[in-house]
């Protein structure tokens, strides 16, 4: 069963979302034994087992609704009063969602991008920055986030988009960002989010909308002016509030 544990980072690649159940403890006659382990996906399909039957059908509903709420819980189950078996024991079972690393890919490496860079990785994100100026990159020495130098719609065709995939565009080039947005509006995505003044915003969105490049649907989606709006003047600062947005919009996530 520890073989099956190995398999947890699988399912961060997996399109799927995931729960671990675990069985805890037992009391009298149980199908399942003490450290079985199991991994229940979103589509109802599994790896490992809990013991068959019933008390797997069970354990397997509730990892369902685990994963909806992406919140864990612990569960006791009496066999014969809670699931009619007749072995009658009790098993008790911690059920977890597997939780995917949030990647942040930020599409600009100037001086608010790598701010951004530099912030977001203790906030949890898989950190990425994108851009096609070599010469511009930190030495890998002194990061903690990747650097990948390519042409940005490039990295956009390389990215696989999920649910927990946030996108920060922050290119040193009012056309390159509105390329960008293009390409990434239409993806699964947890956040996007496109710096600019309220007046380039403005102009963006009508062109965009009269166009028919993105939806006023897909538009709303996006967070733009990007960033939890106060008082900033530094790009530092400015990467502050983006962080800080990028911070609120993934624990609203996962709370919801």
């Amino acid at each position: 069963m520890m073989d099956l544990l190995l398999k947890i980072p699988d399912c961060y690649k997996d399109p799927r979302a995931s729960a671990l159940c675990i069985v805890t403890d037992i009391r009298g006659s149980t199908p399942g034994k003490t450290g079985a382990k199991m991994i229940v996906f979103s589509d109802g399909n599994i790896e490992g087992t809990v013991g068959g039957g019933g008390i797997e059908k069970q354990v397997i509903a509730d990892a369902l609704h685990v994963i909806q709420t992406q919140t864990p819980q612990f569960r006791e189950y009496n066999l014969q009063t809670d699931l009619a078996m007749t072995c009658g024991g009790v098993i008790s079972v911690y059920i977890e969602p597997v939780s995917k690393p949030a990647k942040l890919f930020i599409f600009g490496a100037g001086h608010i991008g790598k701010y951004v860079a530099q912030y977001a990785p203790d906030m949890g994100f898989e950190t990425t920055l994108i851009d096609w100026r070599k010469d511009i990159f930190e030495s890998p020495e002194k990061i903690h986030y990747t650097q990948v130098c390519k042409q940005y719609l490039e990295a956009v065709s390389d990215i696989a988009f999920d649910a927990e995939t946030y996108c920060v565009i922050v290119t040193p080039n009012h056309e390159m960002d509105e390329e960008i947005l293009a390409a990434v509006g239409k993806k699964t995505t947890a956040y996007v989010g496109l710096i600019g003044s309220k007046r380039k915003i403005e102009t963006l969105r009508k062109r965009f909308l009269k166009e028919k490049i993105l939806t006023e649907e897909e538009l709303d989606r996006v967070d733009m002016p990007i960033g939890i709006k106060f008082r900033v003047v530094t790009p530092a600062e400015i990467a502050v509030s983006i962080v800080a947005k990028l911070i609120d919009v993934k624990n609203t996530c996962h709370i919801e």
